[in-house]
């Protein structure tokens, strides 16, 4: 394990330089890791396992869409793909890549599986985090770990098979066997995490639930929509909004972030925007800050649990989950995005 320096602060990291495939491949050669989920994260961390040459199986309803999906991904019924309880009982490492409200309901199958000396492993810490809301207390004499890629199921695919890796975060609740840690790092390296930092189950939910609630997806759309409509007001055109508010801001500017960090991308564009950024900056931290303490704060108390758990495990939620997301996708701001998207040069025939 190496430690770097992160903005004056060290912390504990793991690298493929150090961590290397073989090594991980050496760790796992005899267990037998059953992805339990086949949605969001679930395809993208499978087949970085199959593609890494470890003995990977899925644990899917037969009935369901998803069944069929891993069927047209390679996996094959009665070899590498199952019925949910028998991927358990084959499992050595449980993947536990269900939503929050599926865990919870799947909960009693699994531990009913879950003998001394297998592993469960989450990519997410909410389910043992808040336990008392989850029921999810696993048995004493099981491993219990996390891998949490940075990213969702499809950038970890995608960039796997660009050569890349996505960050990912790693925690260890419970080591049972002595070899917890060794289990949780080669899986970390399988499912193609650039490298791992180290961190706890609580500490990686907390600021997981913040980051989709803020910067990552809500604060970012409601940023979107609020300085879209302002220009709208304003009597510019849907595709000048648009343009200023999102494609350039994720086709030319955040590539650059990306790259080299917020400082070479200002000392990269035009006086004037530099002059802008930098007065407006504070501005909007200082306005923004009390509503991210204040998102903290709910996750913290546990009510975004609750309202997750709530609101996801009522029978109608793909319903209106869909009444939401279509709000988002039929309003103006995102078809002129749809617009936009369908005239970049790549997408042109």
């Amino acid at each position: 394990m190496a430690k770097l320096n992160f903005g004056g602060v060290e912390e504990n990291v793991v690298t493929r330089e150090e961590f290397p495939l073989a090594k991980a491949q050496e760790v796992l050669k005899n267990e037998v890791v059953a992805v339990i989920g086949y949605g969001v994260q679930g395809p993208g961390q499978a087949l970085n396992q199959r593609d890494n040459g470890i003995n990977v199986i899925v644990g899917q309803r037969k009935s369901s869409k998803t069944w069929d999906k891993a069927i047209a991904d390679g996996f094959v019924p009665g070899e590498t793909l199952f019925e949910i309880e028998e991927a358990l009982e084959r499992g050595t490492i449980i993947c536990y890549l269900l939503s929050d409200a599926a865990q919870i309901e799947l909960w009693p199958t699994v531990k009913k599986h879950l003998t001394a000396g297998k592993a469960l492993y989450f990519s997410h810490g909410f389910g043992i985090t808040f336990n008392e809301q989850t029921g999810i207390v696993p048995p004493a004499d099981v491993d219990v770990f996390l891998v949490a890629p940075k990213g969702s199921g499809t950038s970890l695919r995608r960039m796997f098979l660009q050569g890349r890796g996505l960050n990912s975060s790693y925690a260890i609740f419970q080591d049972a066997t002595g070899r917890a840690k060794e289990r949780c790092i080669s899986l970390g390296i399988a499912v193609g995490s650039g490298y791992l930092f180290e961190t706890n189950f609580k500490k990686e939910v907390y600021s997981d639930l913040t980051g989709e609630r803020g910067t990552l997806m809500g604060a970012i759309q409601g940023i979107f929509a609020a300085q879209y409509q302002v220009l709208r007001d304003a009597g510019h055109t849907p595709s000048e909004a648009f343009n200023e508010t999102v494609e350039e801001l994720t086709q030319s500017l955040m590539p650059l972030v990306a790259e080299n960090g917020m400082d070479w991308m200002y000392a990269n564009c035009s006086t004037t925007a530099q002059r802008g950024a930098l007065d407006w900056w504070k501005k909007f931290r200082d306005a923004t800050a009390p509503v991210f303490k204040e998102l903290y704060e709910s996750v913290a108390t546990g009510k975004e649990s609750q309202r997750s758990i709530d609101s996801n495990s009522k029978a109608d939620y793909r319903v209106k989950l869909e009444e939401e997301l279509k709000e988002l996708r039929e309003s103006e701001m995102w078809q002129a995005g749809q617009t936009v998207r369908s005239l970049r040069p790549e997408n042109q025939k």
